[in-house]
């Protein structure tokens, strides 16, 4: 069963739009939360992922991520799919 993934994000950011990217790619669901249509989830993703206030903020489960970068480097050390799976 897959957990479930929470990314926060703003519409016009790139390494966001790849976050969602990957995830599509990767044919699993996931939960975006647009913080500037959103303005309160600005301060769930500070609270969640400890002061970070940079997006993408991404969460796999009870798991912060980061950011894209850290997603790539999950992803590329061949972690990201037994993450995408576990529970």
């Amino acid at each position: 069963m897959q957990p479930e993934i929470v990314t926060f994000t703003k519409a016009y950011c790139p390494h966001c739009k790849a976050t969602k990217a990957r995830f599509t790619e990767k044919g699993v669901s996931f939960t975006n939360y647009d913080v500037d249509e959103e303005p309160a989830r600005l301060e769930e993703m500070i609270s969640r992922s400890g002061g970070r206030m940079t997006v993408p903020q991404i969460f796999i489960g009870d798991i912060h991520v980061g950011g894209n970068s850290d997603l790539v480097a999950l992803d590329e050390a061949g972690k990201l799919d037994a993450l995408l799976r576990s529970e």
